[in-house]
């Protein structure tokens, strides 16, 4: 198998006390013969013995190691990642994700289609349910869709920390995450940036082919959610649902930007 060497792209890895996840990650890049300008891993303050096993990993694999001595949270992991990262664009991955053998053919389209159109902004791959408004575009990718009168509650996500590829002059458009907030929140306020600054995002329909998410015991997913955020109860997913409306059309039209 010839390797794909993608000089202008780097793989950008978010990572807390997940080190055999990452190694995971870097490994199953390398048995794609998927290479990058770059890699950067942005470490949030993990335990002793994951920077460890993170240092003795860097040896083999090769990679920039940002750190921090104390755990900042998501905003801050992402934000001084990216600062890291010096080639036109980012390859976003969360640690505890697997590239699928199904991954290069469709990250050379988006690469391409990227390219073609500068005012795209970035190219999703992953998603644990499809957008709700899709229009195509080309090659199994759509482009995702938002105007204010849509009614499903999903309409915000034209951007997500699952993986995608976008240029990295991302700060510039969107504004830097916000720190020192729950990482749920940190995700959602670049959401309404994205669609307040008219970003521009493709989204690959078969959108669970080219990555797996794996989370094993010894190393289970660090995000907690609410209870509420996920009943099934009518009259809780009722109230939710009505709260999400109004909540989000204020935040987009009305709501402070994270780009001055």
């Amino acid at each position: 198998m010839s390797t794909a060497n993608f000089p202008t792209v780097t793989l950008l890895v978010t990572h807390y006390n997940r080190s055999k996840s990452l190694e995971r990650l870097l490994d199953s890049f390398a048995e794609l013969n998927v290479t990058f300008g770059d890699i950067v891993v942005s470490d949030d303050g993990s335990k002793p013995e994951h920077v460890q096993a993170l240092k003795e990993l860097q040896q083999k694999r090769k990679f920039n190691l940002v750190t921090t001595p104390v755990n900042k949270g998501l905003g801050n992991n992402l934000n001084k990642g990216q600062d890291a990262v010096k080639t036109p664009y980012t390859l976003y991955v969360q640690e505890d994700f697997v590239p699928t053998d199904q991954f290069l053919p469709h990250f050379l389209d988006a690469f391409a289609m990227m390219e073609e159109a500068p005012d795209i902004d970035i190219a999703r791959f992953y998603a644990y349910y499809a957008y709700p408004y899709l229009k195509p575009y080309r090659k199994g990718f759509a482009e995702m869709l938002y105007k204010p009168w849509f009614t499903h509650t999903g309409k915000i996500y034209n951007y997500s920390d699952h993986p995608h590829l976008r240029r990295s002059n991302f700060f510039e458009r969107f504004g830097r995450y916000k720190e020192g907030i729950k990482s749920d929140r940190t995700e959602y306020l670049m959401c309404i940036s994205f669609i307040q600054n008219k970003g521009r995002a493709l989204f690959y329909t078969k959108f669970k082919e080219l990555f797996l998410q794996e989370n094993s015991s010894e190393e289970p997913s660090t995000v907690a959610r609410s209870d509420w955020r996920s009943s099934n109860n009518l009259l809780i997913a009722g109230v939710r649902l009505v709260f999400r409306q109004v909540k989000y059309n204020y935040d987009i039209h009305f709501g402070k930007r994270l780009v001055p």
